[in-house]
Protein backbone atom coordinates (compact mmCIF):
# COMPACT_ATOMS: atom_id res chain seq x y z
CA UNK A 1 0.00 0.00 0.00
CA UNK A 2 1.61 3.29 -0.83
CA UNK A 3 1.73 6.24 1.42
CA UNK A 4 -1.16 8.03 -0.66
CA UNK A 5 -3.36 5.35 -0.89
CA UNK A 6 -3.47 4.94 3.29
CA UNK A 7 -4.21 8.66 3.20
CA UNK A 8 -7.33 8.05 0.93
CA UNK A 9 -7.92 5.40 3.01
CA UNK A 10 -7.57 7.72 6.39
CA UNK A 11 -9.93 10.03 4.66
CA UNK A 12 -12.66 7.28 3.60
CA UNK A 13 -12.58 5.66 7.17
CA UNK A 14 -13.56 9.28 8.95
CA UNK A 15 -15.76 10.47 6.16
CA UNK A 16 -19.25 11.92 6.24
CA UNK A 17 -20.23 8.60 4.78
CA UNK A 18 -21.63 6.90 7.97
CA UNK A 19 -19.79 4.63 10.51
CA UNK A 20 -16.77 2.76 9.11
CA UNK A 21 -17.31 -0.90 9.79
CA UNK A 22 -15.18 -2.45 12.34
CA UNK A 23 -12.61 -3.75 10.26
CA UNK A 24 -12.06 -0.09 8.38
CA UNK A 25 -11.65 0.91 12.28
CA UNK A 26 -9.00 -1.78 12.96
CA UNK A 27 -6.79 -1.05 10.00
CA UNK A 28 -7.03 2.61 10.86
CA UNK A 29 -5.32 1.52 14.37
CA UNK A 30 -3.19 -0.84 12.81
CA UNK A 31 -1.73 2.32 10.47
CA UNK A 32 -1.21 4.35 13.05
CA UNK A 33 1.06 1.82 14.99
CA UNK A 34 4.26 2.02 13.45
CA UNK A 35 4.30 5.96 12.77
CA UNK A 36 3.76 6.28 16.46
CA UNK A 37 5.89 3.96 17.42
CA UNK A 38 8.73 5.44 15.54
CA UNK A 39 7.25 9.03 16.92
CA UNK A 40 7.16 7.95 20.38
CA UNK A 41 10.88 6.36 20.11
CA UNK A 42 12.30 10.04 18.35
CA UNK A 43 10.65 11.77 21.80
CA UNK A 44 12.00 9.53 24.08
CA UNK A 45 15.32 9.68 22.63
CA UNK A 46 15.20 13.27 23.33
CA UNK A 47 13.85 12.98 26.19
CA UNK A 48 17.54 10.89 27.44
CA UNK A 49 19.76 13.45 25.53
CA UNK A 50 21.45 14.18 28.80
CA UNK A 51 21.26 10.65 30.58
CA UNK A 52 23.92 8.10 28.38
CA UNK A 53 20.38 5.96 28.01
CA UNK A 54 18.58 5.05 24.75
CA UNK A 55 14.86 4.65 24.11
CA UNK A 56 16.11 0.44 24.31
CA UNK A 57 17.91 0.94 27.29
CA UNK A 58 14.60 3.20 28.64
CA UNK A 59 12.36 0.02 27.88
CA UNK A 60 14.69 -2.56 29.48
CA UNK A 61 14.51 -0.74 32.64
CA UNK A 62 11.08 -0.07 32.44
CA UNK A 63 11.00 -4.30 32.06
CA UNK A 64 13.15 -4.69 34.76
CA UNK A 65 11.54 -2.43 37.46
CA UNK A 66 8.22 -3.72 36.49
CA UNK A 67 8.81 -6.99 36.64
CA UNK A 68 11.93 -8.00 38.82
CA UNK A 69 15.36 -9.28 37.91
CA UNK A 70 15.15 -11.33 34.82
CA UNK A 71 17.20 -13.14 32.44
CA UNK A 72 18.52 -11.89 28.65
CA UNK A 73 16.11 -14.43 27.18
CA UNK A 74 13.54 -14.08 29.56
CA UNK A 75 13.34 -9.97 28.82
CA UNK A 76 13.63 -10.70 25.02
CA UNK A 77 10.77 -12.64 25.04
CA UNK A 78 8.89 -9.94 27.16
CA UNK A 79 9.91 -7.08 24.63
CA UNK A 80 8.83 -8.87 21.85
CA UNK A 81 12.25 -8.80 20.29
CA UNK A 82 15.75 -11.21 19.68
CA UNK A 83 17.99 -11.43 22.09
CA UNK A 84 20.82 -9.67 20.47
CA UNK A 85 19.85 -5.97 20.48
CA UNK A 86 18.64 -6.86 24.54
CA UNK A 87 21.48 -8.18 25.23
CA UNK A 88 23.47 -5.12 23.68
CA UNK A 89 21.55 -2.83 26.22
CA UNK A 90 22.29 -4.90 28.88
CA UNK A 91 25.91 -4.64 27.93
CA UNK A 92 25.86 -1.16 27.56
CA UNK A 93 23.66 -0.45 31.05
CA UNK A 94 26.35 -2.66 32.62
CA UNK A 95 29.10 -0.26 31.90
CA UNK A 96 27.03 2.84 33.37
CA UNK A 97 26.28 1.03 36.14
CA UNK A 98 22.72 0.77 35.71
CA UNK A 99 22.72 -2.79 36.28
CA UNK A 100 24.20 -6.05 37.46
CA UNK A 101 24.51 -9.34 37.00
CA UNK A 102 23.06 -12.11 40.01
CA UNK A 103 22.99 -15.83 40.04
CA UNK A 104 20.18 -17.45 39.15
CA UNK A 105 19.38 -20.08 41.58
CA UNK A 106 16.80 -21.44 38.65
CA UNK A 107 19.93 -21.81 36.14
CA UNK A 108 23.22 -21.64 36.99
CA UNK A 109 24.83 -20.50 33.04
CA UNK A 110 22.32 -17.76 33.01
CA UNK A 111 22.54 -14.59 35.56
CA UNK A 112 19.69 -12.67 36.17
CA UNK A 113 19.77 -8.92 35.31
CA UNK A 114 18.51 -6.66 38.13
CA UNK A 115 18.51 -2.64 38.80
CA UNK A 116 21.39 -1.11 40.72
CA UNK A 117 20.59 1.96 42.92
CA UNK A 118 21.34 4.03 40.56
CA UNK A 119 19.58 2.31 37.50
CA UNK A 120 16.26 2.56 39.60
CA UNK A 121 16.63 6.36 40.34
CA UNK A 122 17.44 6.86 36.44
CA UNK A 123 14.27 5.23 35.10
CA UNK A 124 12.01 6.61 38.01
CA UNK A 125 13.09 10.18 37.55
CA UNK A 126 12.89 10.06 33.41
CA UNK A 127 9.23 8.03 34.07
CA UNK A 128 8.20 10.81 36.70
CA UNK A 129 8.51 13.68 34.10
CA UNK A 130 6.76 11.91 31.26
CA UNK A 131 3.96 10.82 33.49
CA UNK A 132 3.34 14.42 34.54
CA UNK A 133 3.80 15.27 31.00
CA UNK A 134 1.46 13.43 30.07
CA UNK A 135 -1.01 13.90 32.09
CA UNK A 136 -1.16 17.69 31.21
CA UNK A 137 -0.77 17.14 27.34
CA UNK A 138 -3.49 14.28 27.35
CA UNK A 139 -5.83 15.64 30.03
CA UNK A 140 -8.84 15.44 27.57
CA UNK A 141 -8.82 11.53 28.18
CA UNK A 142 -10.67 9.90 30.52
CA UNK A 143 -9.27 6.74 32.79
CA UNK A 144 -12.01 4.75 30.25
CA UNK A 145 -10.54 5.97 27.23
CA UNK A 146 -7.45 5.15 28.15
CA UNK A 147 -8.59 1.38 29.54
CA UNK A 148 -10.27 0.84 26.01
CA UNK A 149 -6.89 1.54 23.92
CA UNK A 150 -5.25 -0.59 26.27
CA UNK A 151 -7.72 -3.11 25.45
CA UNK A 152 -7.43 -2.78 21.98
CA UNK A 153 -3.59 -3.14 21.85
CA UNK A 154 -3.13 -5.91 24.23
CA UNK A 155 -5.56 -7.66 21.73
CA UNK A 156 -4.13 -6.73 18.60
CA UNK A 157 -1.33 -8.00 20.36
CA UNK A 158 -2.43 -11.42 21.08
CA UNK A 159 -3.70 -11.83 17.52
CA UNK A 160 -0.70 -10.77 15.70
CA UNK A 161 1.34 -13.02 18.24
CA UNK A 162 -0.34 -15.61 16.84
CA UNK A 163 0.00 -14.65 12.88
CA UNK A 164 3.84 -14.16 13.48
CA UNK A 165 3.68 -17.65 15.07
CA UNK A 166 1.44 -19.21 12.28
CA UNK A 167 -0.82 -20.41 14.71
CA UNK A 168 -4.25 -19.02 15.76
CA UNK A 169 -5.88 -19.71 19.16
CA UNK A 170 -9.82 -18.39 19.76
CA UNK A 171 -10.14 -15.82 22.03
CA UNK A 172 -11.87 -17.67 24.80
CA UNK A 173 -8.54 -19.97 25.05
CA UNK A 174 -5.93 -16.42 24.72
CA UNK A 175 -4.48 -15.06 27.29
CA UNK A 176 -6.47 -12.59 29.23
CA UNK A 177 -5.41 -8.47 27.87
CA UNK A 178 -3.62 -7.91 31.27
CA UNK A 179 -1.64 -10.73 31.28
CA UNK A 180 1.04 -9.97 29.27
CA UNK A 181 3.24 -6.79 28.71
CA UNK A 182 5.19 -6.10 25.74
CA UNK A 183 8.20 -3.80 25.74
CA UNK A 184 9.18 -3.62 22.50
CA UNK A 185 8.32 -3.81 18.59
CA UNK A 186 8.23 -7.16 17.35
CA UNK A 187 10.11 -6.94 14.79
CA UNK A 188 12.75 -9.46 14.67
CA UNK A 189 15.16 -7.34 12.58
CA UNK A 190 17.44 -4.80 14.48
CA UNK A 191 15.97 -1.92 12.52
CA UNK A 192 13.34 -1.88 15.51
CA UNK A 193 13.51 1.65 15.60
CA UNK A 194 15.55 2.07 18.77
CA UNK A 195 19.38 3.66 17.72
CA UNK A 196 22.39 1.78 19.34
CA UNK A 197 23.43 2.94 22.17
CA UNK A 198 25.64 5.80 23.12
CA UNK A 199 28.52 6.15 25.15
CA UNK A 200 27.89 9.57 27.24
CA UNK A 201 27.56 9.47 31.07
CA UNK A 202 24.56 9.03 32.89
CA UNK A 203 23.49 12.09 33.99
CA UNK A 204 22.36 11.75 38.12
CA UNK A 205 18.82 13.86 37.88
CA UNK A 206 16.29 14.16 35.06
CA UNK A 207 17.39 16.33 32.30
CA UNK A 208 14.89 19.15 31.34
CA UNK A 209 14.24 21.02 27.92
Amino acid sequence: MSVDEGCADDAKDTGGGGPAPTEDLLYGVIRRLWPLHRTVVRAVERELADTGMTAGEHALLDALRTEGPCTVPQLARGMGLDRQPVQRWVNHALELGLVVTAPNPAHRRSSLIRLTTEGTEAIRGVQEFETTELRQRLADLSAEDVRTALHVLDRLGEEFRHLANDSRTVPEESDSPGSRRSYGSSDNSDDDGIPPASLHPVHKGRSRR
